[in-house]
């Protein structure tokens, strides 16, 4: 959760010959190829911002114009429980995490025909209470048979998307020292091949890859400053030939090699005055785009100097896309919420095209040319994805949404565009839409 505008920063990063609650955020953009990772049929959205981890949809054929009243409503779910968990989508069901009180956090499947709980099974207790929104906040992964989720309290689990049978179950806490950030954990977990990656924070595994299938340790990767986990999620990129997990962690950007954990880079600057570390890098061609609270962003290279990988900052304002709803690379552009405005910037130059004010800040997600919008206020909105201007083409309320636990919390889920539905998440509300 994050935004408010900050500067930002571009950074060189050339490639080495050696195959080795509320916040502020900004952004900083990184010069590295993107390796996608989809874990399923394109038209579903099995994990954190849809196949490829990029927020984008392939699917085509949605409504290109909303009436004045909005989509028309399929089903509305509301015993949820509290979050800010946005769904996946997998074939006819939807994966969840919510919570209860302070003692029980739990991920459960509806059924996407009419929104009605398939199964519930606990995870643990919340992380922090004791701080401001106290909840889940991360979006389970689902890879076939199987879905991973990570509990606030760092409650690592593998269970049945079946049945929520629990396979395995680990500790980020217990078993790897770990150690979260104030608001605890919001990382959604990553699955590459047959690994899965996370970030327990601190200084035993900063980084950690396990063997997804038995939850056994791959690698640790305990870097030097012991960062503590921030509330973005790790991508997969290849720059000069080495595969990377990238992730924002408390203290800066780092890169570590996939296969060994070995540390890479690091990029200092985006180290957030608010401890608010939250939006995804968006990779994309040889630049990636990723947010910092209240510090700035911009872009890096990665430079080879005396055999190692080091970032070299190009560029940095306080202009771009820094909400907590993070950003969409569409073709040649980079869409996103500052504090204030919608925005439309050139991803390469980071020249903004446009800004519109009447949405914002807010989360969004990319299908068929289109950039569904879901406001930090509640409301949904449908624009044009292009550089030509702000192209609005509906705007609604959902109806009966949720009280709030005070006046900082807004809407913070991601919405989701997915085999013909929109799906809006507000805490214990789900809506369903047809935008078919």
């Amino acid at each position: 959760m994050n935004h408010l505008q900050s500067p930002v920063v571009w950074v060189q990063i050339k490639p080495s010959h050696r195959w080795f609650p509320r916040p502020v955020t900004s952004a900083l953009v990184l010069c590295i190829g993107p390796l996608a990772i989809s874990l399923t049929a394109a038209s579903d959205w099995p994990q954190w911002r849809g196949p490829n981890r990029n927020g984008l949809s392939e699917e085509k054929g949605f409504v290109k114009e909303w009436p004045k009243t909005g989509p028309e409503l399929v089903w509305r779910a509301s015993d949820l429980g509290r979050g800010y968990s946005t769904p996946a989508v997998v074939g006819d069901r939807l994966y969840v995490m919510g919570s209860e009180g302070t003692d029980k956090e739990f991920v459960e499947a509806l059924s996407a025909k009419d929104g009605k709980k398939l199964w519930s099974t606990q995870l643990g207790a919340v992380g922090n209470p004791k701080q401001n929104f106290p909840t889940a906040r991360s979006t389970p992964t689902v890879e076939g048979d199987t879905l991973y989720a990570l509990g606030s309290d760092g409650d690592l689990a593998c269970l049945e998307a079946g049945t929520g049978k629990v396979k395995w179950k680990k500790s980020l806490r217990s078993d790897f020292g770990g150690k979260p950030g104030a608001w605890a954990y919001a990382e959604s977990p990553l699955v590459d091949g047959n690994t899965l990656v996370c970030t327990p924070g601190g200084s035993q595994a900063t980084l950690l890859a396990l063997d997804k299938k038995t939850g056994a340790v791959v690698w640790k990767c305990a870097l030097p400053e012991a960062d503590e986990a921030a509330y973005s999620s790790a991508i997969v990129v290849q720059s000069g030939g080495v595969k990377q997990y990238v992730q924002l962690l408390q203290k800066g950007l780092v890169g570590v090699d996939a296969k060994t954990g070995k540390f890479l880079w690091r990029y200092n600057k985006p180290v957030s005055v608010f401890g608010a570390n939250i939006p995804t890098p968006v990779a994309g061609d040889d630049t990636i785009y990723v947010g910092s609270a209240g510090t700035g962003g911009g872009a890096v290279k990665i430079a080879s100097k005396d055999g190692k990988l080091e970032a070299e900052q190009l560029y940095f304002g306080p202009k771009y896309p820094t909400a907590i709803g993070g950003a969409v690379k569409v073709g040649d552009y980079l869409y996103g919420t500052t504090g204030t405005a919608l925005e439309c910037v050139e991803f390469a130059t980071g020249q903004v095209k446009w800004e519109d004010r009447s949405i914002a800040p807010g989360s969004l997600c990319y299908a068929d040319g289109l950039l569904f919008l879901h406001g930090e206020n509640g409301d949904v909105a449908l624009v044009e994805a292009t550089p030509d201007g702000y192209h609005e083409k509906g705007r609604f309320s959902p109806a009966d949404q949720p009280a709030k636990s005070n006046q900082m919390e807004k809407a913070w889920a991601y919405p989701v565009a997915v085999n013909g539905r929109l799906y809006i998440r507000d805490h214990g509300a789900l809506w369903c839409y047809n935008v078919k």
